[in-house]
């Protein structure tokens, strides 16, 4: 028998595995309720939700409504947002963003002390609060943070990964945890009847991404190995703008600079959005994202141009852009910037109901983790984070009122022994496969391909952790191979086409996309391009 460490949770706990918006959130809205959150990296840091510069879309400016923003939502999801859902994430943005001035969060206002709302991509209206132009996730995070760390119900470990999702008759029993940055020691297990996962998003499975690397998709793999239903795996969004300078995860330049009036260029200085979409630079991102892309496969390369719109005011509106372009040796007041479309945000996840349940007894999910129906098949800019606090709050009212019954016998055999590090190259030929057949364009065989080699990892991994980005890149893309049209941020080459018969969501599990691997291993391989 492994290592337990009962001691570190009450029975009657909640645990939250994630230490970002929607992990943070949801303890303190428990609060009383006794709480173990558990995050691999220190609070607040490893988490997108930090790295987030656009904001948070709320209908709180005079003339907007929820009514509008939901339109806004419905519109962009190619066909795939849950209504209802978009509905009343919207209805309740206003409660949400009080919560967080409650907290401590000091989003902008005007001259006139009202919340000063901006504009991103294919919304109406303006309705993104921010904080100081670029910052509103790192502010969120740090108010979350220490609202956290003072409250006496949320008992914060620090350090410990989760790597397996325990079940006994299909209802969560406990984790397996491990020491962070140490695949090598032993795990740990941690009885638990609730669970919350917030694990965050898939982006660090691509080779150029803009999230940390702690988004590798671990939760959505344990949930997956545990038996969960997944949804719309195969939905990733690319931002169009990641600074291209040479960092891994890359810089990001936020869509409100386009707000604002940036435009995108190529290496002639020709811009070239106006003439694949009539809304230019604030085209969904989907449009954007395959028009940069377009560009840098053809040679001639795509940058963002600030100069007339901001120019000296770019320092000052976008600091945390204006940072990382000045360490790379950029100065956007007078130069442009280098540009390629970066693995962002995954619309896809766990499957959950309007309360954040599962389908497994016992787990909820929230923030990127989770998959509500409220993007489709491609998110509106600024709708993530208050997705994650909305569902957040419900999960926490959900939870509430139930008795949580008594920790179960955990097993005596581990879900997944293995230990050990990731094999560096395995690691890395994954994420080039991924960015190369499951990327911005898709096509047929390149996907099966990927299908085929992600199985195999996943039957072969000596190290968990690998086992588990295989397993959801497995899922991404067996579900990219099944879809065969376009729509949204799924594209596929070979079928360019938006099919209106195939206007319905994927609902898939982790053997469903074995069994799809199983059905592709006896066909040929197609050729395969050179990855590095």
């Amino acid at each position: 028998m492994q290592d337990t460490i009962h001691n570190l949770t009450r029975t009657d706990d909640i645990v939250i595995v994630g230490g970002g918006l929607a992990g943070l959130f949801c303890a303190l809205k428990l609060a009383p309720r006794p709480v173990t959150l558990i995050s691999a990296a220190p609070l607040g840091q490893g988490a997108s939700s930090a790295w987030a510069q656009g904001g948070i879309a709320a209908a709180m400016a005079e003339g907007d409504t929820p009514e509008a923003h939901a339109a806004d939502t419905i519109a962009v999801g190619g066909g795939l947002v849950d209504d209802a859902v978009a509905l009343g994430i919207a209805r309740e943005a206003a409660p949400r963003i009080h919560d967080l001035l409650s907290y401590g969060v000091p989003f902008d206002r005007d001259l006139e002390g009202r919340l000063a709302v901006g504009r991103e991509a294919a919304h109406s209206a303006r309705r993104i609060v921010h904080v100081r132009g670029d910052g509103a996730g790192a502010a969120i995070i740090a108010a979350l943070s220490d609202a956290a760390r003072s409250t006496p119900s949320i008992r914060v470990i620090e350090g410990l990964v989760a790597e397996a999702l325990l079940t006994e008759g299909g209802a969560v029993a406990g984790l397996q945890l491990r020491e962070a940055g140490n695949v090598s020691a032993r795990p740990l297990l941690l009885a638990a009847r609730a669970v919350v996962l917030a694990t965050g998003g898939i982006g660090h499975l691509y080779a150029v991404t803009t999230n940390p690397m702690e988004a590798s998709g671990s939760g959505l793999a344990i949930a997956a190995h545990a038996g969960a239903v997944i949804a719309d795996p195969e939905f990733v969004q690319f931002h169009p703008t990641a600074i291209m300078v040479g960092r891994d995860p890359a810089p990001l330049a936020t869509e409100a600079l386009r707000g604002e009036g940036a435009t995108l260029v190529n290496g002639a200085g020709e811009r070239f959005m106006a003439a694949l979409h009539p809304l230019a630079e604030l085209a969904p991102r989907d449009i954007v994202a395959r028009g940069v892309f377009a560009e840098i496969a053809a040679g001639r390369g795509a940058f963002l141009d600030a100069r007339q719109a901001l120019g000296a005011r770019f320092a000052d509106r976008f600091p945390t852009v204006h940072a990382s372009c000045i360490a790379a040796g950029i100065d956007p007041a007078t130069q442009i910037i280098p540009i390629a479309p970066a693995a962002h945000y995954h619309m896809g996840g766990i499957a959950v109901d309007a309360r954040g349940r599962s389908s497994i007894d016992g787990l909820w999910a929230g923030g990127e983790v989770s998959s509500t129906g409220a993007h489709g098949a491609n998110r509106l800019a600024s709708n993530s984070l208050l997705e994650g606090v909305v569902y957040a709050a419900r999960i926490a009212d959900d939870i509430a009122g139930r008795a949580i019954p008594p920790p179960a016998r955990l097993p005596d055999a581990l879900v997944a022994p293995r230990g050990g590090p990731p094999d560096a190259a395995s690691v890395k030929r994954l994420r080039a496969t991924m960015a190369v057949h499951v990327g911005v364009i898709r096509e047929g065989e390149g996907l099966a391909d990927a299908v085929r080699d992600f199985a195999a990892v996943e039957r072969e991994a000596t190290s968990i952790a690998l086992r588990n980005m295989a397993i959801s890149a497995l899922l991404v893309a067996a579900s990219a191979w099944s879809r065969r049209e376009s729509r949204g941020a799924h594209f596929r080459s070979d079928h360019r086409a938006e099919i209106p018969a195939l206007a319905q969501r994927t609902m898939t599990t982790l053997t469903a996309a074995r069994e799809i691997a199983e059905s592709l291993s006896s066909l040929p391989r197609a050729a395969q391009p050179m990855i590095a």
